[in-house]
């Protein structure tokens, strides 16, 4: 089954990070994947944001131009992306930086900016909402973000901070 992802934010949320261990993952478990950043003329601050497409067959394009899954982690985002949610998609919200949707689509709204302001560093909401999209949507198996941690994380320190940030988002009801 495809999986047609993507995730938006400002520049300095970990954007393209959270979409790279996302297309890794998948990789780990033997999906095809496409990652396609949009990288430009963002900075801290700026609009960034990210393409993922994960599936057992070819994909034919890493361009997303209708998503199963749109993840906004600010309210720009949200404004540019909602529209292009596929009627039975999956909206993942930062409720930290973002109002509620108007839609009525399925939506997952959290504040994964605050959870992770309460765990000591808000640059961590990114790793706070890579947990609960993994554990809500079952697009990666978490076993398998966690192994990637370890890759990922060059001190001990980061990845103990990232696999805490991942299992509250994982824990979120």
């Amino acid at each position: 089954m495809e999986q047609k992802i993507i995730i938006a934010g400002a520049g300095g949320q970990g954007i393209m990070f959270l979409g790279k261990v996302l297309a890794e993952a998948a990789m780990l478990e033997g999906k095809r994947v496409t990652y396609l950043p949009a990288y430009g003329a963002e900075v801290r601050g700026g609009t960034a944001n990210c393409m993922v497409t994960i599936s057992g067959e070819e994909i034919g394009s890493p361009f997303v131009e209708s998503a199963d899954i749109i993840v906004a982690m600010n309210q720009p985002s949200l404004d540019r992306f909602e529209a292009r949610l596929k009627a039975k998609g999956t909206l993942v919200v930062n409720s930290s930086l973002s109002a509620l949707p108007k839609s009525t689509k399925k939506t997952l709204s959290f504040p994964f900016t605050g959870i992770a302001l309460t765990m000591g560093d808000g640059r961590i909401a990114n790793m706070v909402c890579l947990g609960c999209l993994a554990q809500k949507t079952g697009v990666v198996k978490l076993e398998t973000i966690f192994k990637l941690m370890q890759k990922f994380a060059s001190k001990k320190e980061l990845m103990e901070i990232n696999i805490r940030a991942i299992t509250l988002g994982a824990e979120l009801k």
